[in-house]
């Protein structure tokens, strides 16, 4: 914890809001932290659907549950709170309260089935969903899901790790934040039937080589905590993910206040956790350097990354 008061203004970022809303084939809409629905209107999937995000009072000294009015209203913007939706998938990129807390709930309500390690089985069992629909995935091999298909490779969390480990049983909510330990971490690649692909990098940490000889046109690069790490792990972190993958595009995500409900404007999260001036300063470097482009993205707007590429 850091004594920097305050924290980075996303009005002088503006001009990094940038990627353009979609018109038709596969989207992206940002739903805060890591949270990422894609849809092509006949298929979708979603990583984490985290949108309970209860206070930072009740993470610290109480137990937290999914907040099934959030839930509800998050996905009802969507069409997606019915039981036979078009949602095939929900992915916690790791199993930390921020990612995870809330994906049972919305696999319950959507039909959806839940993917990843044994640790987001656990809170998929703890949170009363059949057994037949979650599902430990295989890391490398590819899972098809409709218009989508989905290749998970081992990954880290980002240093320090406030809960580390894996989650050993079923996690019944309510619970305290401690018991969603980070459980198996993953970069995640995406790729549409239409030939567009995509990273998913939902915790600025990595594994050396995890990505090499892999391909993906746009990175949605997770850079929570990043700000305050040595620029040489910046640096290679942006190597190992971007530069691994050949991306041209990058859209930065997990920056925003998770403690702070999704009907609120976003802000980011404060210096004592973060330094998000930091991380824009030196991947903005890289970016530039390398003609990649670098952006921010609009949290509930149906955004069509490709169409940065030209």
């Amino acid at each position: 914890m850091r004594m920097k008061p305050g924290r980075p203004d996303l009005a002088a970022r503006a001009g990094l809001f940038d990627v353009p809303p979609a018109t038709d084939g596969p989207t992206v809409t940002f739903l805060g932290v890591s949270s990422l629905l894609f849809d092509d209107g006949e298929h979708a999937v979603l990583t984490d659907g985290f949108f309970s995000r209860p206070s930072l009072l009740r993470v610290g000294l109480g137990r937290i549950t999914p907040d099934a009015a959030r839930i509800g209203a998050a996905l009802g913007r969507w069409g997606l709170d019915d039981p036979r939706s078009r949602l095939r998938a929900v992915v916690p990129v790791h199993t930390h309260f921020d990612h995870a807390l809330d994906s049972a709930a919305v696999a319950l309500r959507t039909g959806a089935d839940l993917l990843g390690g044994e640790s987001a089985a656990r809170i998929g069992r703890g949170g009363g969903l059949p057994e037949d629909r979650i599902h430990v995935v295989a890391p490398g091999a590819p899972v098809a899901l409709g218009s989508f298909s989905l290749t998970f490779l081992a990954s880290e969390h980002c240093p320090p790790d406030r809960y580390p480990g894996t989650i050993a049983a079923p996690v019944v909510p309510p619970a305290r934040a401690r018991a969603y330990r980070c459980g198996e971490a993953w970069s995640l690649l995406v790729a549409h039937r239409g030939g567009r692909t995509a990273l998913v990098q939902g915790s600025a940490g990595f594994v050396p080589g995890a990505l090499a000889g892999r391909r993906a046109d746009v990175a949605y690069l997770g850079v929570g905590q990043l700000g305050v790490q040595e620029e040489t792990y910046l640096r290679d972190y942006w190597a190992e993910t971007v530069q691994a993958v050949g991306a041209r595009e990058v859209v930065l995500i997990h920056w925003d206040d998770f403690f702070r409900p999704l009907d609120r404007p976003l802000r980011a999260l404060p210096y004592a956790g973060d330094d998000l001036d930091v991380t824009l300063r030196v991947l903005g470097e890289l970016a530039a350097a390398q003609g990649v482009g670098l952006h921010l993205p609009t949290v509930w707007r149906r955004e069509d990354p490709w169409a940065l590429l030209g």
